[in-house]
């Protein structure tokens, strides 16, 4: 659930998670429309739908025995990669494997000066071989989760806090921030060339610096005004894809004379697979606000059976901009009401629901923006939402049994580091 979402937006999805399955077999037994009602909100659903898979083949395959190992994790679970394998094999059964996340980029990028674009196959290798050889042997666990509290704490992206890091003396990067600030840069890049670090060589000092896959080169530009954070260095971000999506909310009255609405679920690959939509329509090109009623018109009789005609009851309400990672989405909105309509035969993908049952559904963030639309415009009755529950303070809050709190005894960071030893003149 951590993987791209912060601790905030996590801790209600993942203690109502581990109150309805607390085990693997119990998320064995769920069905996947159960787990994408769980993650409804959370984004990026393909998560969920992986560790659904993966308990299942856990439970399936593998006798309920979770892999021991980094190795095996990646190798036997689906959609379990580089990171995660790593992150559960040192934490959870302390094999010797260190983690490279976003966090733990940032890091190991300005210690060792690393200014190549960070995303190139060479920088990744090379961030996994040092992640690898620095974990601690002893406490793996510990080690991994301090280095990406390090980065999300102190080593942050755009406001480091130099002066609180314990890992500052041997931060290459804060070298040569003070370098450049100094009035002795000469002087200072003299003597240590002949103090050269024994222990590890600076990467932005190598021999072959100007072909150096890891090295800043000299084309680059460095801003003396971000100090450390011109590390790490990134390729220009791809844009994003624009996308046009036209979509229509159907009310009906039910039998027992509240509003429902038609909800249709998506393909089971691709994006957003198996969720439930309002009835929608891609638009492969530029189209007339007439082209866009009749092709919404014909994806209401597709999904219906019916050949009806509501084009003149299809009621514009507005756009609603929605924005995936790799694509921005803008949906056409309609609305249509009708007493009643004859349906083809029930099928599974296709569903009539009250608010309440919408809101409990396994729908995205975006169907839900597309309802308050509709909520704003007056066309459609706001709902009461359930009542929330009262997040408990974190002082009454024990920790699990078995589990102890912090060590006094804990290791400094810094006690992970080897320090370096130069050699005399």
């Amino acid at each position: 659930m951590l993987q791209q979402t912060q601790v905030a937006t996590v801790i209600d999805y993942y203690t109502k998670w581990m109150k309805t399955w607390p085990t693997v077999q119990h998320l064995a037994m769920a069905s996947l429309e159960e787990v994408n009602e769980k993650w409804s909100g959370l984004g990026y659903y393909s998560r969920g739908r992986r560790l659904y898979e993966g308990a299942q083949k856990v439970v399936r395959d593998l006798g309920g025995r979770m892999p021991r190992t980094a190795e095996d994790l990646q190798k036997q679970l689906p959609g379990v990669g580089r990171y995660t394998a790593g992150a559960v094999a040192s934490i959870s059964y302390g094999q010797a494997k260190g983690v490279v996340d976003g966090n733990v980029i940032r890091v190991l990028c300005r210690l060792r000066r690393i200014g190549a674009d960070f995303t190139s196959p060479a920088v990744t290798d090379a961030l996994w071989n040092l992640a690898n050889n620095l974990v601690d042997r002893d406490r793996p666990g510990d080690f991994n989760q301090a280095m990406m509290e390090l980065g999300a704490t102190v080593c942050t992206p755009k406001k480091a806090l130099c002066g609180e890091c314990p890992l500052q003396s041997l931060c290459r990067a804060y070298r040569k921030v003070e370098q450049d600030s100094s009035s002795l840069l000469s002087k200072t890049v003299k003597r240590r060339s002949k103090t050269q670090d024994v222990s590890i060589s600076d990467i932005e000092e190598c021999a072959a610096a100007a072909s150096c896959p890891l090295c800043l080169q000299s084309g680059d530009h460095w801003d003396c005004s971000l100090g450390v954070t011109n590390y790490p260095r990134k390729s220009a971000k791809k844009p994003s894809r624009e996308e046009q999506t036209v979509t229509c909310v159907w009310e009906r009255f039910g039998e027992q004379g509240d509003p429902e609405y038609l909800l249709v679920q998506r393909p089971q690959k691709g994006l957003l697979a198996g969720m439930w939509e309002f009835p929608s329509v891609l638009l492969e090109k530029a189209t007339t606000a007439g082209e866009r009623e009749e092709i919404l018109c014909g994806r209401l009789r597709e999904v219906t059976g019916s050949n009806i005609s509501v084009i003149k009851d299809l009621q514009l309400v507005g756009e609603v901009i929605h924005i995936f990672s790799h694509i921005n989405q803008t949906y056409l909105v309609y609305y249509l009401q009708s007493r009643s309509i004859k349906m083809k035969e029930e099928e599974e993908s296709l569903r009539w629901v009250t608010r309440r049952q919408f809101m409990e559904s396994a729908v995205s963030t975006a169907m839900k923006k597309i309802l308050r639309l509709c909520e704003a415009r007056g066309l459609v009755s706001a709902g009461a939402e359930p009542p929330r529950k009262r997040k408990k303070d974190i002082s009454d809050v024990q920790p699990p049994a078995g589990r102890v709190r912090a060590d006094s005894k804990q290791r400094s960071i810094q006690s992970f580091f080897k320090v370096a030893v130069k050699e005399s003149a």
